[in-house]
């Protein structure tokens, strides 16, 4: 059972990088598609920005809300807590 999970876990890992990626790379055509309409104006600027609008951030907020779901299963899987508080004392000396 250990062996499944740990391979469940690799293909989620991997999954989750490609799918950060293609958000951010998503995010940054946005940034660069906004930049070329300021640049651009007129009627031509305002189908880029509609185009962006209706077409790249439906794409993006569901690929970022399926990486996020991913990335909070494997964290279950792996037992991680890192949105928790851990109580460490310190001595000090």
């Amino acid at each position: 059972m250990q062996n499944v999970k740990e391979k469940i876990v690799n293909v989620i890992k991997v999954v989750f990088g490609y799918g950060i990626m293609i958000s951010l790379l998503i995010g940054g055509l946005t940034f660069f598609g906004y930049l070329a309409a300021i640049i651009i104006g007129g009627d031509t600027a305002a189908a880029i920005c509609t185009f962006i609008y209706k077409k790249l951030y439906p794409v993006l907020v569901v690929i970022s809300t399926i990486m996020v779901a991913l990335g909070i299963f494997k964290m279950y899987l792996c037992h991680e807590t890192a949105f928790t508080k851990q109580n460490k004392k310190t001595e000090v000396k």
